[in-house]
């Protein structure tokens, strides 16, 4: 976005922040004390990459990303489902 230096220092900083949240979510992942903290560190991780992909929509000024996003956000909700139910039951299908 050439003329917009606002706008580049915002997605910059908004690059930052979400690659740092990407890494707090990671570290709960890894050292989480329990199941329950984890699944919902790899839940707030698929919701940051979401974020990061529709950035670098943003960024690069095509929708491609945009539609990508949308996908990785379907397939991150029914994964937490399919691993709540999992959690809970023992089980994923009837």
């Amino acid at each position: 976005m050439n003329g917009w230096p606002l706008i580049d220092w915002a997605l910059d900083f908004a690059f930052v922040a979400v690659g740092l949240a990407l890494l707090l979510c990671a570290w709960r992942l890894l050292r989480g004390p329990e199941v329950t903290d984890r699944v919902l560190a790899l839940d707030t991780m698929y919701i940051n990459v979401v974020a990061l992909v529709i950035l670098f929509g943003m960024r690069f000024g095509t929708e491609l990303f945009f539609e990508a996003a949308l996908i990785i956000a379907l397939l991150g909700f029914a994964s937490t489902v399919a691993l709540a139910r999992y959690l809970s039951r023992g089980d994923v299908l009837e």
